[in-house]
């Protein structure tokens, strides 16, 4: 098969490998149909290092995968060849710990699609999965909304942990994919007026888009005093969707008290 390989900074190769084999009985081979480019994966091509964390090359990138199961192993019941899937990255042991107390999440022998020193990404014809990690897609969506599935899924969690949206103001700082997924699950679970920002143009306009009530760029306005001036008891909600301190300390001054 054909697969991308991540073989240094801003180098990639495709090379032709052997594609991969059942092995277990819960194996599933799924053929890669649409897979997204998550920050991460950019900065494994901007940078040899993400945070203290050397990258090792080379490797197949690609987390946010989805295609169509090619073959399956002989316990595989839940789906099937030729059902479309989206893959959960994130393959656990199942016999650890944590797995036993339903925080599979937190294994201790915890895998990751796409991530150097672990499992082959989805940025190659083929991939393998365990069974439970192959999600069947319903049949009005396409593959390339499957391959939404695993940043959206963060943005649920996120409003999940905030309790009840509807009805609250909100604000988004940051609007790249995972802050614009956020604003579709607020506008979609009813929250009150909208507030985001980002520092690219485009995203600020995506954001108009996305139901924002206002959008503007840090570098340019002073995100409290505009958002203050439209809602002046504060905010009920703020999501942080930049990894930026500025963003944090902007969070914090455009929320009401407690």
């Amino acid at each position: 098969m054909k697969a991308a390989f991540l073989t240094g900074v801003r180098t990639i190769e495709i090379r032709e490998i052997p594609a991969p084999r059942l092995v277990r009985d819960d194996d599933v081979l799924v053929r890669s149909k649409a897979v997204g480019v998550c920050g991460s994966d950019l900065h494994y091509y901007l940078s040899d290092s993400v945070g203290m964390d050397r990258v090792s090359y080379p490797f197949i990138p690609g987390h946010e995968c989805a295609g169509v199961v090619e073959e399956v192993g002989g316990a595989v019941t839940r789906v099937k060849p030729g059902d479309a899937v989206v893959v959960e990255p994130a393959v656990s042991c199942g016999t650890c710990d944590q797995c036993r107390t339903g925080r599979p999440h937190t294994c201790r022998k915890l895998l990751f699609l796409g991530h150097y020193g672990e499992l082959t990404g989805g940025m190659a014809e083929f991939a393998l999965a365990p069974e439970r990690n192959c999600v069947p897609l319903p049949a009005k969506m396409s593959v390339v909304q499957g391959a939404l599935a695993e940043p959206l899924s963060i943005a649920l969690y996120a409003a999940g942990l905030a309790g009840s949206v509807r009805g609250k103001t909100a604000a988004i700082l940051g609007a790249g994919p995972i802050g614009l997924c956020a604003a579709m699950v607020l506008k979609a679970e009813g929250a009150g007026a909208l507030f985001m920002t980002d520092k690219v143009e485009a995203r600020v306009k995506a954001a108009g888009t996305a139901g924002a009530e206002w959008a503007g760029n840090p570098d340019r306005e002073d995100i409290a005093a505009e958002i203050l001036g439209r809602e002046s008891i504060g905010l009920d909600l703020v999501f942080e969707c930049c990894g930026d301190q500025p963003a944090l300390d902007q969070a914090v001054a455009v929320l009401k008290p407690g």
